[in-house]
């Protein structure tokens, strides 16, 4: 068990072991001391580290509990400065209270949550573990509400002054709200182990700081009287100095160095010039190699040679990106790593080699200047601590870069001393990488296990990660505040730890400054006892600072918030690889005035006015901040709006879909059985003709329902397939028929008896079908197969063969005695008695022997059993002896002739036949049978109306489609087309039918687009191009499809599986697997479940793309536009004149007349055309926008153009082709090429070098290749996206000028697109046609892909016939590097598949 005072003072550490549920029982007294001041007063609590603060906490919590307990609104927050910080105190309140607690980092996208997702969280949790920062933003944007806040704990307190978000938080809502006199005011609680930070130069103005924070922060300090209270229970390190004489690099040595790295800035600053770079980037390379060329210098003067080379060598790992590289494309990287390389091989000519010098050799080294006598000093302090056993050093420098030098160094020299292992630990000071968090936690959790002997940490160690184990810390450079003095101070633990301050023997200011840090904890806890009286006075009021209100929700922007909330609103606004939009200032601080000029993406172009010349920017953006709030581009919260759309748009994403969805079937073939004397059938004739000979005939069959059917059902025609070719079936009303009740039973006999046959091929569910005939309560599948005999060109019912499902076998030999077929006929035995022949050469019999079932064709008079066996390799066998050596059976009329019988047929889906070979049979097509081993099914039926038969659940799919289809169709009012059509647009490519919706989803999805943005772009005419398409893909998204589509019950229309003869429903069969549940639709009436189905959200939002290019295809846009409205998504296609900004004149910006001759279309309103043509980095006042707007509406505009054109081209297009077509056709690739070929790159206005680089140098590939079309996947070429940008913005700025007219655009386009897309000229992406070919073939695809060297690779490898196909291609971007790698495997394995 450990003792009490232990437990209590742990709570700083990560782990706590055995603590009581209730930590009240283990405090401290001066923690209980501390606990009944916060409780009554807000209170800063200033102790030593390890003295147990977050205890303190946590039990303030617990007392202010029952404020915030769910499901009470209110809410605590634990504020820490670090994000390391947050995961660290959040595990030690949920293991020492039971609240709920929530934590809260940048990385987790808290930016961009909205108010309903903080609701979410307040209702969630009661304590909100965050940063700083989080807090201030959801303050100001009042996504949380400040009084609700009951407990405010501020770790590190110390930090609140100036700027700090802790400042922030408590000036402008703690002491707002105070200074209103608001009563219910959140409880503070500051906690630090220091109250001033600064250089502490001057003792007496101590008083002062605190003062200041006990102001801030509306709290008095509770702090121990004496040290030595504490001392029982936290221990303290002795801190003393460690002095070095310092010795310089010899001067020859240090001035030749210094020499070399000037002349190689100079160097690489010259070659800057044969880059081509654009101003800013030279500007930024030249920063970073002072900023190189300094720290080497700096290794240099402090560290020595050695330490200056291993510097080097660091910066010029290509593996390390010390350096934040990431604005500058990879040539400038290259060459500023390439300094770092030349700087390393300056460093080492001075660094001797061979076996008779080694790092070890310390003090020889120092003499030669490779090492200086500061690091000797620190290797020499570490290696007097070798007889301490289990070492835990923390080294403190400054700098990262002397962190990873000294690691580097202490892993060479310390291991050969006591085997001690050295890691650094840092955070991104400087600008140099920053390590992982969980990086530095394994580090620091191998240092508390042992497996790490010492840390070289920045400031990142003194407060944050925890770290108990260390007993020693040495300050390898001064500390530079008192603050820093106390937490680095703090980190050494354990009993009996040193802390060692190195400084330089002689360096008086230093050493005096370090003595008055050993003496400020105790002067700061003097003050404070001293003025514990005293109370906090009100903070000065700062409300005279400008701010702008939103009242409806109380979110705040203040003169200092602004800069950052323009600066975000820019940062959301469209963007490219050429152009960042951002704010540019003009701001005259002599006449106090601003102006800012915003991207031209902005509905709020420029704002002027003047100011004090000290907050000239800050008022210029709050005034922006004020006018883009009126103008809607900030919410209510002043969030910009295009978070606000993404975070609708993220909420659309979350609706709730459940895949699995009914099947439906149609209400024309179900009814209610009745026992009514007599039933109306609607009959239509089934005929069905092959395109070429048969050895069998295929016979007539009627269908009857209990409804008439719609004309384009009743009197339709469709193809099926079978193993021969193709058969045309077509269907026509005969008539109604009065059908008695035994006449309908004996229809329902007879075809479930066949059906059951033919799926079965047995009767081993035959009885179980035909018990459940007779006539009962419920709804079932009510119609009726029937054969038709055809006479006089009437179609009437065969019930001859109807009627052999009651074949009275009793009275059987009694009809067949005066046979009329007397002379050929005899009776023979079979299992159900004496039979005539005429009964049995065309039946149904059933052979229990086997279980299997046959039709009969004929007697055989010529075999009879102890006829030799016809039977193959079978030798000189009777049939007598095979009945008895194969089945067992002795057969006893051996005079009786054999019936010649066939292998009952196997049912196939003959909508869709996918493999062309024949059925498997079974040993022969004909099989010899012994009449007594039959049992009669059905007589007379012939062979061929038992095939006919076999093609019917094939006709009744497609007939029961039609009428979903037809269903569905009626629900649409106003509007009708083919029934065939709707069921094309339900139908998907997994039914493998003749038809799927391919083709009408890629020509719906284009005028969905275009319809949709059409719409967009009139009403919504002040929101930016991102803006714009974030809300058209919310409303055109798969989410929004499926739910449009749900809610007017659409899933259950859809076809998704592929026909299964063997599950087809039996008409008139009773059976659990046949349940019929009702269903009501929107608009029309009943429908009935047959099933339920996977259905992905996906296939639903395909199938209403579908049915509006079906509506589309047959009805025109009107029509289409019907069918949208009654889905859900309401279109307005009135057009209105939008009110442009002033004409500019256009003839001094472009060349009207060259580009008005290209489109073959003169502008009424030449400010478009302009508009058209210039880039989002052309901000000059005289063109208010860019041609994203214009790009947004030609996009949508050109795509339904092109997909209309080639569908009504190509009819006949076998459904996936026009995918494929318009994926060629519609894309940047295509159009960049047209504004090549057309010079259009001539006349884009733009400002960005990089863009224009980019343009030369594809403008001279593409005038160097010999390719000719524009369409395809055939370039290699990567084009800049602003090419194929401005060919959709001159369509967009074409369609707006001509008052929308579609056909005006075609016109003016298609000239310039050149030759379009035909299916003989169409190509797959490569991408799409390995990829199809692998998975057709089963071959193993692999790809890998990355950036190097400023360039994307990609590879792929396809292992195909025990060959490797393999190709490694480069690009400027990663998606041209895909297509060529692709493209360059498909034609190797291709050549080689053909040869």
């Amino acid at each position: 068990m450990l003792q009490l005072t232990m437990d209590a003072g742990e709570m700083d550490t990560e782990t706590v072991d055995q603590v009581s549920a209730s930590p009240l029982q283990f405090a401290r007294s001066y923690q209980v001391e501390a606990l009944e001041k916060a409780i009554n007063q807000n209170t800063i609590v200033f102790l030593e580290t390890g003295s147990g603060k977050t205890l303190v906490a946590i039990m303030l919590l617990r007392s202010y509990a029952y404020l915030f307990r769910k499901p009470s609104p209110c809410f605590s927050v634990f504020l820490v400065p670090q994000v390391v910080l947050v995961t660290q105190q959040a595990e030690a309140l949920k293991m020492h209270t039971d609240l709920q607690v929530g934590m809260y980092w940048g990385d987790m996208g808290v930016d961009f949550w909205s108010s309903s997702t903080w609701q979410q969280q307040v209702d969630k949790y009661e304590v909100l573990v965050m940063t700083p920062a989080i807090l201030l933003d959801a303050l100001r944007h009042s996504f949380l509400n400040f009084s609700m806040i009951k407990v405010l704990i501020v770790d590190e307190c110390h930090h609140a002054r100036g700027k700090h978000p802790y400042a922030c938080i408590m000036r402008e809502f703690y002491h707002k709200e105070l200074n209103s006199g608001t009563p219910d005011l959140p409880r503070i609680f500051g906690m630090t182990a220091s109250l001033v930070k600064t250089k502490g130069e001057n003792l007496d103005s101590y008083w002062k700081k605190i003062h200041e924070l006990e102001t801030l922060m509306n709290s008095k300090v509770y702090t121990c009287e004496n040290e030595s209270v504490l001392a029982g229970f936290v221990p303290f390190s002795t801190p003393s100095f460690k002095f070095y004489q310092r010795t310089e690099v010899p001067s020859p040595e240090r001035a030749s160095l210094v020499e070399k790295l000037k002349k190689l800035t100079i160097k690489h600053r010259l070659s800057l010039a044969t880059l081509d770079l654009k101003s800013s980037t030279v500007g930024s390379i030249e920063k970073r190699l002072s900023k190189i060329g300094s720290t080497l210098t700096y290794c240099l003067d402090d560290l020595g040679i050695l330490l200056a080379q291993k510097a080097a060598q660091s910066l010029s790992a290509s593996q390390n990106d010390f350096f934040l590289w990431g604005e500058l494309d990879m040539s400038s990287v290259t060459l500023v790593k390439k300094f770092c390389s030349d700087a390393l091989q300056a460093f080492l000519a001075h660094i001797p080699h061979g076996l008779n010098w080694s790092v070890a050799n310390i003090k020889g080294n120092v003499e030669a200047g490779l090492l200086t006598s500061k690091t000797l000093c620190l290797v020499e302090t570490l290696i007097g601590y070798s007889s301490l056993e289990n070492i835990r050093c923390i080294i403190f420098v400054d700098r990262v870069i002397t962190a990873i030098v000294l690691e580097s160094l202490l892993a060479e020299i310390l291991p050969n001393c006591n085997n001690w292992k050295t890691k650094y630990v840092a955070g991104n000071n400087s600008g140099l990488q920053n390590q992982t968090r969980k990086k530095q936690n394994e580090i620091v959790e191998d240092f508390r296990r042992g497996l790490v002997n010492i840390i070289v940490a920045t400031s990142i160690l003194e407060e944050g990660l925890d770290v108990q184990s260390c007993n020693l810390v040495i300050r390898f450079d001064p500390v530079s505040n008192i603050c820093s003095f106390i937490q680095s101070r703090g980190r050494a633990r354990m009993q009996n730890s040193d802390y060692l301050m190195m400084v330089e023997s002689g360096d008086l200011s230093t050493q005096s400054r370090l003595k008055r840090y050993l003496s400020g904890g105790k002067r700061m806890r003097e003050e404070s006892l001293h003025h514990s009286l005293v109370p906090c006075p009100p903070l000065p009021d700062d409300s005279d600072e400008p701010s702008f209100r939103v009242e409806s929700t109380g979110a705040t922007v203040t003169l200092s918030s602004s800069v950052s909330l323009i600066y975000h609103y820019c940062s959301r606004l469209p963007s490219d690889e050429y152009f960042k939009p951002a704010p540019r200032f003009e701001l005259n601080k002599d006449q106090g005035s601003y102006t800012l000029y915003l991207p031209k993406s902005c509905p709020v172009k420029e704002v002027k006015g003047h100011a004090n010349g000290k907050v000239l920017k800050q008022t210029a953006c709050l005034e922006a901040c004020i006018q883009l709030y009126k103008v809607g581009a900030l919410s209510d919260h002043l969030v910009p709006d295009m978070v606000v759309a993404e975070t609708v748009a993220q909420k659309l994403e979350k609706i709730h879909y459940n895949t699995e969805q009914p099947c439906y079937f149609p209400p024309e073939l179900v009814s209610q059985f009745s026992a009514q004397p007599q039933t109306t059938y609607h009959f239509y004739l089934i005929r069905m003709e092959p395109n070429s000979p048969r050895k069998i005939h295929l016979n007539d069959v009627l269908l009857g329902t209990r409804v008439e059917l719609e004309d384009d059902i009743g009197n339709t025609g469709f193809q099926l397939e079978d193993h021969k070719g193709t058969i045309a079936v077509t269907l026509s009303y005969v008539g109604a028929f009065h059908l008695t009740q035994e006449e309908v039973l004996m229809c329902r006999r007879f075809q479930i008896t066949l059906f059951r046959v033919l799926l079965d091929h047995s009767v081993e569910n035959l009885m179980e079908a035909l018990d459940g005939l007779h006539l009962r309560d419920g709804v079932a599948l009510d119609y009726l197969l029937v054969p038709s005999t055809y006479s006089h060109e009437t179609s009437l019912i065969d019930w001859a063969v109807i009627r052999s499902v009651n074949l009275t076998f009793n009275k059987a030999l009694e009809k067949h005695i005066h046979c009329s077929t007397s002379g050929a006929s005899r009776m023979l035995h079979t299992k159900d008695g004496l039979l005539c022949t005429c009964v049995l050469q065309n039946a149904l019999v059933y052979t229990p022997h086997n279980g299997y079932v046959y039709c009969t064709n004929g007697v055989l008079n010529k075999l009879n059993v102890n006829s030799l066996l016809m039977k193959r390799n079978t030798g000189d066998q009777t049939y007598i002896e095979y009945y008895e050596k194969r089945h067992g059976i002795q057969l006893n009329f051996v005079d009786e002739p054999l019936l010649n019988g066939r292998h009952i047929f196997t049912l196939h889906n003959h909508i869709h036949m996918t493999k062309k070979k024949k059925e498997k049979e079974h040993d022969r097509e004909f099989i010899e049978l012994p009449p007594e081993l039959c049992h009669i099914l059905l007589s007379p039926i012939s062979v061929d109306m038992i095939y006919s038969y076999t093609f019917i659940p094939s006709v009744m799919q497609r007939i029961e489609s039609l009428l979903i289809a037809y269903n569905l169709k009626k629900s649409i009012l106003k509007v009708n087309i083919p029934t065939i059509k709707v069921l094309e647009a339900i139908t998907t490519k997994k039914c493998q039918d003749q038809f799927h919706l391919e083709s009408l989803e890629t020509l719906g999805d284009s005028f969905l687009k275009y319809a949709v943005c059409q719409q967009l772009f009139q009403h919504c005419h002040s929101h930016h191009e991102g803006l714009l398409s974030t809300k058209k893909d919310g409303m055109i998204s798969n989410v929004m499809l499926c739910k449009f589509g749900c809610q007017q019950k659409l899933q259950g229309f859809i076809r998704n599986e592929c026909f299964e003869p063997k599950g087809w429903m039996v008409p008139g069969q009773a059976s659990a697997a046949y349940t019929l549940n009702n269903d009501t639709l929107p608009e029309s009436g009943n429908v009935y479940v047959a099933s339920i189905r996977n259905l992905k959200r996906k296939c639903v939002a395909d199938v209403v793309e579908a049915l509006i290019g079906a509506y589309l295809s047959e009805g025109g846009e009107l029509a289409a536009l019907v069918f949208m409205n009654w889905v859900g998504i309401k279109i307005d296609f009135t057009t209105t004149k939008i009110e442009r900004e002033s004409l500019i004149q256009a003839e001094k910006l472009v060349n009207v007349g060259y580009i008005e001759s290209l489109l073959k279309y003169k502008f009424e309103d030449k400010s478009l055309l302009v508009e058209a043509l210039t880039h989002g980095s052309y901000m000059i006042p005289e063109i208010p926008r860019c041609y994203q707007r214009l790009e947004f509406l030609g996009d949508s505009v050109l795509d339904y153009l092109i997909t209309k054109h080639l569908y009504d081209k190509f009819p006949s297009l076998s459904p996936g082709l026009l995918t494929d077509m318009r994926s060629a056709s519609v894309n940047n690739d295509c159009y960049a090429q047209v504004a090549v070929k057309a010079n259009l790159h001539k006349h884009i206005l733009h400002a960005s070098h990089d863009l224009h680089k980019h343009i030369s140098r594809t403008v001279s590939e593409f005038e160097r290749s010999s390719l000719q079309s524009t369409f395809g996947w055939e370039s290699d070429i990567s084009f800049p996206k602003v090419l194929g940008d401005v060919i959709e913005s001159l369509a967009g700025a074409i369609f707006v000028d001509s008052g929308y007219n579609k056909d005006v655009v075609f016109a003016s386009i298609k000239p310039l697109l050149g030759c379009l897309i035909t299916p003989e000229t169409v190509k797959l992406h490569p991408v799409r046609e390995l990829t199809e070919l692998c998975q057709r073939e089963q071959f193993e695809l692999s790809k890998v892909q990355g950036f190097k060297n400023g360039e994307a690779y990609f590879v792929v490898e396809v292992k195909a016939k025990g060959m490797s196909f393999a190709h490694t291609a480069k690009a400027s971007d990663k998606k041209m590097a895909k297509k060529l790698a692709y493209k360059e495997v498909l034609n190797s394995l291709t050549e080689c598949l053909v040869s």
